[in-house]
């Protein structure tokens, strides 16, 4: 196995050539230590994410750890895909840390460090929580935009806000806002998408005056203020009566970032550079491109691939082509990829004209799908032991009465707990999961190995209970996820002041890394 000295790798950083960096460790050990430009895919979801990550499999590549053999695991897995230029980076972060390179914690990085630099580059103005809670009380005329997903919205969110996900703003900005006198504040849970939020309608040219919320949710609590939970009050759906001046804004930020443009007939020849690596992103929302879209398209709606860019794109230097139906949240995410950095971005002219293909398009495994394994329903759970393959959080939140949970790759964890006869059934939020954990279970014990036929869902449908368990698994067995502030069991206020000062300090840390250029000419 081909191995990179830490020098090495620097230099190839910088060479500026289309490179993927990966990192094998699950999401949760990644947050704690990982060079910069290094990309999750743990062992325990490779087989869904790496063709994702690598549509090109001879681009060139690097697997990390922290050196404990995960990367050589992974690296042989690539390679077994048909990877031609894979390399182990020798030592995994300890060398990297011992050659006198910077590691970072936290996930979404590059996209946390971007934010950073935005406010300090273009000046965002910001408004602290108790001074918003002031105008809030005196009912000034002011609306509050809160740009994260509906999911985390609902979870905790500003009192009046209203659910506009960060790629939706410029576009329904116009219906949600008509008048130019109305105060505009902008809010995530921390920093990074209410500085975006706000500085994407500053730089579409709003004639409204628009602040992100300093430390958005998080900074509302630890000021003493309450969030509202369980709301859902969000923007009309279908195309907005101010399409056509939206359009007119995001194309100006586009034009003005270097964005460029593509036809259908253009994306169909790019497969034929056959040194060059494409990522087609479709950055609506989920249910639009699930109801039609330009066949091959990944789903990656724009705010959150702004905010979390490397869950979408690994190879840095790949070109990226993104699609729409009319425009605009296409060139606003096109226009602060490129300020990111990322040379060689599109907007697909004509994608409405594509968009022949429908579902969401689920990650396909082909692994899973040679594995044989019975399907059952919820009665057949009765009597057996249950493995739960969700994420913790999730699995805190709601799981099958004395399931156990593990995490895939790693399940020898639980083999005291298996029975040694009758019945095990896997429980997993896709079927892939489920399929890939049966000859793992199946090594540990001699009982009969059944996958629940949909999963969590399919159970609830049956009327049957579930229960929830905030403590189990506890947060420091929690390694598939990188625990938000809020997620945590113990220490959240001293969590949540953390992770703020972290963030405002990845402007200082990326100067010391010395790799990364933001800016529409890097």
């Amino acid at each position: 196995m081909r191995r990179i000295a830490p020098a090495a790798l620097k230099a190839a950083i910088q060479d500026r050539a289309e490179l993927a960096i990966l990192d094998a460790r699950e999401e949760g050990e990644f947050g704690t230590s990982h060079l910069f430009w290094a990309v999750p895919c743990p062992l325990s979801r490779a087989e869904a994410t790496a063709r994702r990550l690598l549509p090109r499999l001879s681009a060139r590549i690097v697997v990390t750890d922290d050196g404990r053999g995960l990367a050589e695991r992974l690296a042989l897995y690539l390679e077994g895909l048909g990877a031609t230029d894979v390399a182990v980076l020798d030592g995994g972060t300890p060398a990297w840390a011992a050659a006198g390179f910077v590691l970072f914690s936290g996930v979404n990085v590059p996209s946390k460090a971007f934010g950073e630099w935005v406010e300090h580059h273009y000046g965002t103005e910001s408004v602290d929580p108790p001074e918003l809670k002031s105008w809030l009380d005196q009912g000034r005329k002011m609306v509050v935009l809160d740009s994260r997903p509906l999911d985390e919205y609902r979870r905790m969110s500003i009192p009046t806000g209203i659910n506009v996900p960060g790629g939706e703003l410029v576009y329904r900005f116009g219906d949600l806002v008509p008048d130019p006198d109305t105060l505009v504040v902008v809010n995530c849970a921390g920093r990074t998408r209410s500085i975006l939020g706000a500085e994407s309608l500053r730089r579409a040219g709003v004639p409204n005056r628009v602040v992100a919320l300093r430390n958005g949710t998080m900074g509302w609590e630890l000021a003493g203020f309450t969030c509202d939970r369980g709301r859902t009050d969000r923007y009309p759906e279908g195309t907005p009566r101010g399409a056509a001046e939206a359009l007119s804004r995001a194309d100006a930020f586009a034009q003005a970032s270097g964005v460029r443009f593509c036809t259908l007939a253009d994306l169909a020849a790019f497969p034929a550079e056959a040194a060059r690596t494409l990522y087609l992103l479709d950055v609506r929302d989920p249910a639009e491109f699930a109801a039609g879209h330009v066949p091959g398209a990944v789903s990656a709606p724009g705010g959150q691939l702004v905010q979390a860019t490397d869950r979408w794109i690994a190879v840095r230097g790949a070109r990226i082509v993104l699609a729409d139906d009319t425009g605009t949240r296409a060139r606003m995410t096109a226009a602060w990829l490129r300020q990111m950095g990322h040379a060689e971005v599109f907007v697909l002219a004509d994608a409405r004209d594509g968009a022949s293909e429908t579902g969401s398009s689920p990650d396909r495994v082909p692994e899973a799908e040679a594995i044989a394994a019975p399907l059952v329903g919820p009665d057949a759970v009765d009597g057996a032991a249950v493995v739960d393959l969700s994420r913790s959080i999730a699995f805190r939140e709601s799981h099958i009465p004395g399931a156990l949970w593990g995490i895939r790759t790693r399940l020898a964890a639980l083999a005291p707990r298996l029975p040694r006869q009758g019945r095990i059934v896997v429980c997993a939020p896709d079927p892939a999961q489920a399929r890939l954990a049966v000859p793992e279970l199946r090594a540990l014990t001699a009982a009969e190995v059944a996958i629940l036929d949909g999963g969590l869902a399919a159970w609830r449908e049956a009327g049957r209970p579930v229960e929830a368990d905030r403590h189990t698994p506890p947060d420091e067995a929690c390694a598939d996820v990188y625990l938000r502030p809020y997620d945590r069991n113990e220490g959240v206020e001293e969590a949540m002041k953390a992770y703020l000062s972290w963030e405002i300090d990845l402007v200082r840390e990326i100067a010391r890394d010395g790799t990364v250029r933001f800016g529409a000419s890097a």
